[in-house]
């Protein structure tokens, strides 16, 4: 389907835009309480949602999990990324 010069433009172009997962778990650790590691990872929705959860103390379970979800979010949205830009690439090659 596609090329190997698409593929390594796609990830090329992935590789680029990929999260650091230390400046999210930096973030999550000094400054979770306002959920600016949600805010980075590009979960602006879900970020306000844990912040008005804290005052109802789900937040603070909420935050702790983060530490485990972060890895899986920066995952999801390489993979968000690599479709985004393949299908330009479809979209362009036609």
């Amino acid at each position: 389907m596609y090329t190997t010069e698409d593929q390594i433009l796609i990830e090329s172009r992935v590789a680029n835009e990929k999260k650091s997962a230390g400046a999210a778990y930096f973030l999550w650790f000094f400054l979770g309480f306002i959920s600016a590691h949600r805010f980075y990872l590009g979960k602006p929705v879900t970020a306000v949602l844990q912040i008005l959860s804290y005052f109802i103390v789900i937040g603070f379970v909420w935050w702790l999990m983060d530490l485990f979800l972060i890895p899986g979010i920066i995952r999801d949205k390489m993979d968000e990324t690599r479709g985004r830009f393949a299908r330009e690439m479809h979209r362009f090659a036609y």
